[in-house]
């Protein structure tokens, strides 16, 4: 059985400036990670066959690298991609592919974001990405704004 997170952000900024935040290394880098922390590397191919690798650090010092493949890739309403820990993550996670997509659409001031994390293993490792991609989705929101 696989289970699937889905998070919505109203965020005060046009769907072209959201699509830069999750599909350039410089906008990725200022929002991954559930902490404040930076971003270590990213490596960002946005385009439907390139790649992604991303590395970050949490605040227990552990530090966590993913890497994908881009599915889709329609600027500026949706990206899709495959996501797998190369270190670190949660370990049931480990060794699996799961996928991701990201819905941007207009609304009166801005953009709202619907983020999909689908074919996460079971509730525990649900439970471990909802609590990332929540901080991680703070951060994004905190650096484009809130609607």
């Amino acid at each position: 059985m696989t289970t699937s997170l889905t998070l919505v952000r109203r965020i005060r900024a046009r769907p072209a400036i959201v699509f830069d935040a999750l599909t350039t290394a410089d906008g990725v880098s200022a929002w991954w990670g559930p902490d404040d922390l930076p971003v270590i590397l990213a490596e960002i191919d946005a385009r439907v066959g390139g790649s992604f690798r991303v590395r970050f650090k949490t605040l227990d010092g552990q530090e966590h690298e993913v890497c994908g493949e881009y599915l889709e890739v329609a600027p500026p309403h949706r990206v899709a991609m495959t996501w797998r820990y190369v270190f670190g993550g949660e370990p049931e996670e480990f060794g699996r592919v799961s996928r991701i997509e990201c819905d941007l659409a207009p609304i009166a001031g801005g953009t709202e974001l619907t983020f999909t994390h689908a074919d996460l293993k079971n509730e525990a490792s649900l439970a471990s990405h909802e609590q990332g991609w929540t901080g991680s989705m703070t951060k994004l929101v905190g650096r484009l704004g809130q609607l």
